[in-house]
């Protein structure tokens, strides 16, 4: 499967975003005319396609890294301790 224009204007946003001035949802708005959340949704989906790494392995990796760590750090939230008597 090949990306889209949108879906590569998506990673190349993601990859340099920070580098304009403003909220990172105004710009989304701005730059790619999609709200933040289906700007997410779309970002999501792409992280684990092999064309979106193709495209731009570092920000693939990068969002990789973060997904992962959010998962792991939610995972470490619902642990039960057992009660101590």
């Amino acid at each position: 499967m090949q990306l889209s224009d949108r879906e590569r204007a998506i990673l190349d946003f993601e990859r340099s975003w920070w580098q304009h001035p403003g909220a990172k949802e105004e710009l989304i708005r701005q730059h790619l005319g999609l709200s933040p959340t289906r700007y997410y949704q779309v970002l999501a989906a792409l992280v684990d396609r092999a064309d979106a790494y193709a495209h731009d392995p570092l920000v693939v990796r990068r969002l990789r890294r973060r997904r992962d760590r959010r998962r792991a750090g939610a995972a470490g939230d619902r642990t039960i301790e057992p009660n101590r008597r």
